[in-house]
């Protein structure tokens, strides 16, 4: 089923956090316990290409998505590398920190995905954007077939109706694919699982890479609502955020890749980082998706209200 946020949570989380709707029926489980890696034969709908990169873009703000900041020009210059340092995509599947499901994994797949407003306490202009891109729900059905949920084996769960694309999703494609021609898929994140599954179940996603689909990856290293101050500077953290960030920032540059894994595990300083783990996440699913030889590519490392590590990564 899907989650709903609490009343404290949806207080704390007025700049917008995890709205989420109402459940679906997981799909009939399929035989195998175990969760192996796709191959990307299994998506033959799917063009094959050149590989392209993987994504962990650091949202922030939703603001972010129409002020003239260095974050969404950040955005808008990454665009412009696909189709000219990278292939364009044929289409791209976002993972956001914003759609959390319990009892399994679902992909979007809908014609025509709506735009979710999933926040609280903006003006008006941010509550207008709309992102009008296609879905593709053939695509959705046959990587829902290829990719098996951790442990216990089954297809992903498909959602025909209920989602859409939150914010944690159209705020950073818009800028980058303007013109919305580029069918999106999400995929959400089983909350209720540790995190070393989010990191297998981004690895079986490694294959659609050379089946032209730009895997992204959508939240924040350091992400502590109740932490923020508005008039921070971007190089102004807390020493908890500096430490949170750095460490994450060290094995990624390593390729220690499965050790992020362990974050909950590296002392006072996770909770402080993340009262909540939703939005580390998405960063585990891109992880899994690369190889440990490719080299990260950061950007937009500074912090937003103190308290938001807005780090970025392009593998690839």
């Amino acid at each position: 089923m899907f989650l709903n946020p609490t009343p404290r949570r949806r207080a704390l989380l007025q700049a917008g956090a995890t709205l989420i709707s109402t459940g679906l029926t997981m799909s009939t489980p399929i035989s195998g316990a175990q969760a192996a890696p796709a191959s990307a034969d299994a998506f033959k709908s799917l063009r094959k290409s050149p590989r392209l990169p993987v994504l962990f873009l650091g949202h922030g703000s939703p603001m972010n998505a129409i002020e003239d900041n260095s974050y969404r020009r950040s955005w808008q210059a990454l665009g412009a590398e696909f189709g000219a340092r990278f292939p364009r995509p044929q289409l791209i599947l976002c993972v956001s920190a914003h759609w959390l499901t319990r009892s399994g994994w679902y992909l979007t797949a809908m014609d025509k995905p709506k735009t979710i407003h999933d926040f609280g306490g903006f003006p008006k202009a941010l509550f207008d954007q709309q992102y009008p891109v296609p879905g593709a729900p053939a695509s959705a059905r046959e990587i829902a077939q290829g990719v098996r949920q951790p442990v216990s084996g089954v297809a992903l769960g498909l959602d025909t109706q209920e989602w859409g694309l939150d914010h944690g999703t159209w705020s950073v494609l818009k800028p980058m694919f303007p013109l919305a021609d580029i069918p999106v898929i999400q995929l959400s994140m089983d909350y209720s699982r540790p995190p070393a599954e989010h990191y297998q179940l981004g690895q079986q996603l490694k294959a659609l890479r050379e089946r032209g689909v730009l895997i992204v990856g959508s939240g924040n290293i350091v992400h502590n609502l109740r932490a923020v101050q508005r008039d921070a500077a971007p190089n102004q953290t807390y020493d908890w955020g500096l430490e949170f960030d750095s460490r994450a920032t060290g094995l990624l540059e390593k390729g220690d890749l499965a050790a992020l894994n362990d974050f909950q595990r590296w002392g006072p300083i996770a909770k402080q980082a993340h009262p909540s783990h939703e939005h580390y996440l998405p960063l585990l699913y891109t992880a899994g998706a690369v190889d440990a030889k490719e080299a990260p590519r950061f950007f937009n490392t500074s912090f937003q209200s103190a308290s938001i590590s807005m780090r970025s990564v392009v593998w690839g």
